[in-house]
């Protein structure tokens, strides 16, 4: 037998076991977790005296002796016509730091509401002797927006919602100094400029006090 051709042949049968050896494994694919979305909460509507519950003890965190003088409900067109709103304000005054500040609470997770939740304010300054910002005493605020609509609905609001149901309605809670009584405003619209009605009833007594177009 030829070497020659033995040597060859003994090669080729070398490299054709090694073509035959297994391949390393393929790496398995890598899959990338999807991490879900905490779900939207459902937004949250409170009366305007529950919302002053919760702005004056974040009022009282600022400043100990903060005392409310003007409490207000932001209209959002998710907001039902019952005395409730997602969104509110309130503005405090402090005679000790003779400062005046806003607190809002939001109840909405959407894109046409303030961050959920309590935000404070800019500080302002405040005089004791600015009528427009007279604090109020808490005492006179025995009743809630709820019970001031249904009074109001009475008083011609009940016909203007009868012609447009997706109205949006306000409520206001200001001091009246010269008659020494604390008021809610029902406003039929989404300020009182371009209101179609707004109906002020006595935030002590539930009572019809006067309706103004």
């Amino acid at each position: 037998m030829d070497v020659r051709k033995l040597i060859v042949g003994m090669g080729l049968a070398a490299f054709l076991c090694g073509c035959s050896s297994e391949a390393p494994a393929p790496k398995p694919a890598t899959t990338e977790t999807k991490v879900a979305k905490p779900a939207a909460q459902p937004t949250d509507f409170k009366t305007g005296r529950l919302a002053f519950q919760s702005l004056f003890i974040a009022a009282h965190n600022w400043a100990p002796d903060a005392r409310a003088v003007r409490v207000e409900s932001r209209p959002r067109a998710e907001d039902k016509r019952d005395g409730k709103a997602s969104v509110w304000t309130a503005t405090f005054a402090s005679p000790g730091k003779r400062s005046i500040r806003n607190f809002l609470w939001s109840g909405a997770q959407a894109e046409d509401a303030p961050e959920s939740g309590i935000t404070p304010g800019s500080i302002g300054d405040y005089s004791p002797t600015n009528v427009s910002t007279q604090p109020f005493d808490y005492a006179f605020l025995k009743t809630d927006t709820d019970q001031a609509l249904e009074v109001a609905n009475h008083h011609g609001g009940k016909e203007v919602l009868a012609k447009d149901a997706k109205l949006p309605l306000k409520y206001e809670l200001e001091w009246e100094p010269r008659q020494g009584r604390l008021i809610w405003k029902v406003i039929y619209g989404s300020s009182e400029n371009n209101a179609k009605l707004t109906v002020l009833v006595n935030a002590s007594t539930n009572t019809f006090v006067k309706a103004t177009k």
